[in-house]
Formats: structure tokens, C-alpha cells, sequence
């Protein structure tokens, strides 16, 4: 299914269906948190079991036993009421729209826009995206991950830390007499700036006592760029081959332009910036600065959603939040009841001029459960020096999760291609120009393992581009796996931002926490091939594609992030990534 439309707050037509919508889960509610802690309080995560053992605490048996009894009694008092509930609910969805919008109201128009094309024809352009495995706190704990609600708070404050920081560069003439170099704690704010907090190890409360102030809201600062440079006496022949320049970000986001350049120097580094396949590269432990748009997946819990749009909303003004569809699938057809939406939440500094979401129809198992799909919006950058406006196209989906499904992925896949055409053919104008155009999400495959080959040859990988994809079933040697292994998620080498930083630099303990390949069935699994470094598992993209862009505008790669910032806190590296694009003012409209 698809659906397109002007944007509204609500999902519903009316404040009348609203309202009867509200009453409805609200009778629902009580039911489903009941049954949710009734599972939750026996399941516990493995944090929990070693805190247990190290404070020596033996009632939890005792907690298990007469939590269960209470909860299950009360859940069985509550469910006629959510029966009742369900009824005045599941019709309302027939007439829902697949999402909510929210729009923050700016001090300024030039607050949501970008002047980087109309002063200087040049912009940069930040992309993330992050599965956050939102889910209800009980279901959560099967992946190893609890306290939903604490943890979207903490997320979502540890994104704003992150893309409000200052733009920290730091140049390097040479890395041999000068090895890796971070930001010093000196240059970034203290901790007693509640924005930054989380860039101070020491402050930084460990995983499981999340921070979870009483309203979420951390305060925002303006960002800015730092440029550190070092000099060192090296003397060293500098390569032959020069790499691509790497631009500075000036300001914040809105209003950054490129007003120059300066070429690489022998080492360039910020915060571990290194340069291999000509595209510059990171494993930070802070999210990029500046972030203009962001992805996130498995934000299935409607608080937690709420929560991160609280939070979120000072930085990003414009949220598409609780997308999908529910209860029955198609509409009046008991064929596919949805429990849960698509866990699909959008983020963006840009006004959403269109957006649109589908339902992949072919799930099964499990995932047929939850509405996952695409979701396509249309932003607005701003204008160029012709005074003509300038828009971006910004893609999101979560595709089938259980391994050996190659078929259903790759059908979705093709999905997913349709779906994006017919979208850009119908909001395509002729009196504008289209800078970007991303793909990005939780893809539920990989490009090194023999069970994914037939997605990893998929076409959609010829019209978009994949700054860390080599070729099929081979990935680019730098290249970081972003899926986690669940048992070990509160291990000391990756329980704080900084430690699994470390840990995914150096291979020999990356290997030790990122999922390896999964083989083909019935064969032994060989990896990695000889004189090729382990990667594991990426199933977590960012693409890009240029034949969909203005003719005008040509695009280069500024930085590829891995991003360790959320450790402890999902059990994926989130990634993201940089566009330059300059627009050519003198070329034919």
C-alpha cells in the first residue's frame, strides 16, 4: 500500500476520530503495560544478572515469583476493558494516515533552510541513521536490551550532544611522529554544560543507571567549527598521490556554505579521520556535528517515540514519528494484523515538503507482525543564486529480518526501488533543483556473508552508491561491521562510547563482539579470505545515488562515520555520512 500527502500534525482526519482513538488505547493501555511487565520481570538482561551477582542480592527469585502473580492478575482484571478498547480502536485505523508530523516552529525562516547554494553555490549535507531496538521493554530483553523508556531518553540526549558539538578538525602533517589524535577535552565544553555532557568519559554514568531527567531536555548550543592544527617535524616523502580534498564545515548546518578549501595534507585526521578508497573515514565516539538528517529504526514503542521527539525537537524542527499502519492489512482483511508499526522515525532540520509510506506486503514469520516498509520524504533546502529552489530526496526502510530469506529481502528490495521512482516522478518539479537523493536503514543483510549473495548482487546497488561496498559480496578494506553481538553488549570493551571505539579499531578484539558472516547452508564457512581484514556483519547503510540529482550538481563523499556514541544502548553501530555537492551556476537550466 501506499499513501501520499500534505502534511499534518495528526494521523487522524478530525480531533473527533482523534479522540475516540485516544479513548480507545487508552483503555488498551493498561492491559498492555500489565502483560508487558509480566514478561519483563522474567526476563532479565545480562547487565542485570551480573549487577545481581556482584551485590550479592538473592531475592530475585522471590521478585520473579510474586511480580509474575500480581501482574498476571492484574493484566487478567484489565483485559475486558481492553477488549472494549480494541473495538473502538482497530476500526479508527481503516482511516489513519501512516504517520505524525511534527513541525517546530522557527524564530526565523533562515532557521530551517540552507543558504550554502544561494551564497556560494556549494553545500554539505550530514546524514545518520541507527537501529535503536525500541521496542516494549519486554520484547527488548530478548535482544539483551532493557528500560525502553530510559533509553530513548538517554539516546536522544546523546544525539543532541552529539550534532551540537563544535566541528572539531584537526590537520596533520604527518601521523608517524604524531600518532592518532581526538579532540582534547580542553577545546570541547566542560561537563558542566549539560549539552556535552556524555563526551566525558568520567562523567558519563555507566550503561543501566541511564540518565533520564525528569522532562528529557538537554540544553541546545549553537554549533561552530574548530580547526586545530598541529604541525610535525616529519620528513617523510608525501604520497604521489594525492587524495581528494576534505572541506571544512563552517557554522551550523543551516547556514554552512564551502567558502574555500585547503588541499589534504601527508595525514589528515579528525577524531581518527583517515582517507583509503578516496573516501575519508571514521570510527568516532561522539555522532558527527551537524547532522541535517537522521534515520532511526525499531522505534516501535509510542512513548519512546515520544520521548525522542521531545528531546529531538530543538535541533531537528521537523519529525515523522509513529509510521506505519495497524490492526488489519489491508483494510478489512484479517490476513495480516499489525501489532506494531513500521519502527520507522525521521528526524530532519529541513521542512518536509511531501512524504510518503509503504507497507511491504510479503513479510511472514515474526516480522509480518510489525508494518515494516519505505518511507520517502521530500525536504526543502533553500534556494540557489538563480533564486530557483532546492529540495532533497530522503529514504528510509527496515527490511525482513530472519536469515534465509534472501528471496523476500530481494523482493522487497525491488519494492523499495518502485516505490522510490514513482515518488520523485510525482513530486518532481520543473522548477527545481534536487541536491540528494539517500537511501538509508537497517537492510537485515550483509555484503560478506554466502547466505545474503543474492541480495548483495541486487540491482538497486547499480542506481545507488555504497561508499564501504567494494562489489558484490566484497567489502572495501576499511570497512566496520555494524551489527553487535548481543550476549557481550555490556562488556567492558564496548560498555562506554570510548571502549568500543578502541575495540572496533583494532581487529583481533573486533572480532570478539561484531556478528561474523553467516555461511551458506550446508557449507563451511571460510572468512576472511586470505590477506583480507575481518569486518563481520554491516547490515546498516547509507546510499546515495547522483542520476536522480540536478544535472547541475556534482557530488563528492566527506566523511563516512561509525559511530560508537550509543554503546550500551542498542545493539548496532550507527553510521553516517557526508555530501559535498557544489551546483554549477553557469550551466543550462
Amino acid at each position: 500500500m501506499g499513501r501520499g500527502m500534505a502534511l499534518q500534525a495528526s494521523a487522524f482526519p478530525n480531533g473527533f476520530v482523534a479522540g475516540i482513538h485516544a479513548v480507545g488505547w487508552a483503555l488498551i493501555l493498561p492491559c498492555f503495560w500489565f502483560l508487558d511487565r509480566l514478561i519483563a520481570v522474567c526476563k532479565s538482561t545480562t547487565l542485570e544478572r551480573t549487577q545481581r551477582l556482584e551485590q550479592e542480592c538473592y531475592l530475585h527469585p522471590l521478585k520473579v515469583f510474586f511480580g509474575s502473580i500480581i501482574f498476571f492478575i492484574l493484566f487478567l482484571v484489565t483485559a475486558p476493558l481492553a477488549f472494549l478498547g480494541f473495538l473502538l480502536w482497530a476500526p479508527l485505523q481503516a482511516c489513519r494516515r501512516p504517520f505524525y508530523y511534527h513541525r517546530e516552529t522557527p524564530s526565523t525562516p533562515e532557521k530551517e533552510t540552507h543558504r550554502g547554494f544561494e551564497l556560494g553555490g556549494k553545500a554539505s549535507f550530514g546524514f545518520a541513521t541507527a537501529n535503536l531496538c525500541l521496542l516494549p521493554d519486554s520484547l527488548a530483553r530478548f535482544n539483551n536490551l532493557g528500560n525502553t523508556q530510559q533509553r530513548a531518553a538517554t539516546i536522544g540526549q546523546r544525539i543532541v550532544q552529539g550534532v551540537c558539538r563544535p566541528n572539531i578538525r584537526i590537520f596533520v602533517d604527518s601521523p608517524s611522529s604524531c600518532g592518532t589524535l581526538s579532540p582534547s577535552n580542553s577545546i570541547l565544553p566542560t561537563a558542566n554544560s549539560s549539552s556535552y555532557g556524555a563526551t566525558d568519559k568520567q562523567a558519563q554514568p555507566i550503561v543501566g543507571n541511564y540518565s533520564d531527567s525528569a522532562d528529557g531536555h538537554v540544553s541546545v548550543q549553537k554549533s561552530s567549527s574548530v580547526v586545530v592544527c598541529v604541525p610535525c617535524d616529519d620528513t617523510e616523502e608525501s604520497s604521489t598521490e594525492s587524495p581528494s580534498p576534505i572541506f571544512n564545515s563552517n557554522h551550523n548546518s543551516n547556514q554552512r556554505g564551502r567558502a574555500g578549501h585547503r588541499s589534504a595534507p601527508r595525514a589528515l585526521l579528525s577524531q581518527g579521520l583517515r582517507q583509503q578508497d578516496n573516501v575519508p573515514w571514521e570510527v568516532s565516539s561522539l555522532f558527527p556535528a551537524n547532522v541535517d538528517i537522521i534515520c532511526l529504526e525499531e522505534v516501535f514503542d509510542k512513548r519512546a517515540a515520544q520521548r525522542l521527539t521531545q528531546i529531538l525537537k530543538p535541533v531537528f524542527g521537523h519529525i515523522l514519528y509513529d509510521v506505519g499502519v495497524y490492526a488489519c492489512q489491508p483494510t478489512c482483511s484479517c490476513s495480516s494484523f499489525k501489532f506494531f508499526n513500521s519502527g520507522l522515525f525521521v528526524a530532519s532540520r529541513f521542512p518536509v515538503l511531501e512524504a510518503q509510506y509503504h507497507s511491504f506486503p510479503n513479510s511472514r514469520g515474526e516480522d509480518a507482525l510489525a508494518a515494516k516498509g519505505l518511507l520517502s520524504a521530500k525536504v526543502l533546502i533553500g534556494q540557489n543564486q538563480k533564486q530557483k529552489r532546492v529540495v532533497g530526496y530522503f529514504n528510509c526502510t527496515h527490511l525482513h529480518a530472519p536469515e534465509g530469506d534472501g528471496e523476500i529481502r530481494c523482493e522487497q528490495l525491488n519494492m523499495v526501488a518502485k516505490w522510490i521512482g514513482d515518488f520523485q516522478a510525482a513530486n518532481r518539479q520543473p522548477d527545481e533543483d534536487v541536491v540528494f537523493d539517500v537511501l538509508c536503514g537497517d537492510f537485515n543483510f550483509d555484503n560478506c556473508s554466502p547466505d545474503d549473495t543474492l541480495e548483495q548482487n541486487h540491482c538497486l546497488f547499480e542506481e545507488y552508491r555504497d561508499p564501504c561496498r567494494a562489489g558484490p559480496g566484497k567489502e572495501k578494506p576499511w570497512v566496520i561491521g555494524t551489527l553487535l553481538e548481543q550476549p557481550t553488549l555490556y562488556e567492558d570493551d564496548i560498555i562506554t562510547p570510548e571502549n568500543l571505539q578502541r575495540t572496533l579499531e583494532r581487529e583481533e578484539l573486533r572480532k570478539q563482539y561484531i556478528s561474523p558472516p553467516i555461511p551458506a547452508a550446508g557449507l563451511p564457512l571460510v572468512y576472511p579470505e586470505s590477506g583480507q581484514p575481518w569486518i563481520g556483519r554491516r547490515i546498516d547503510y547509507i546510499l546515495y545515488r547522483e542520476n536522480s540529482i540536478s544535472q547541475r550538481c556534482q557530488t563528492e563523499i566527506e566523511e563516512m562515520t561509525f559511530i560508537t556514541h550509543l554503546a550500551g544502548l542498542t545493539d548496532h553501530i550507527p553510521v553516517g555520512l557526508r555530501l559535498n555537492v557544489m551546483m554549477d551556476s553557469d550551466h543550462a537550466d
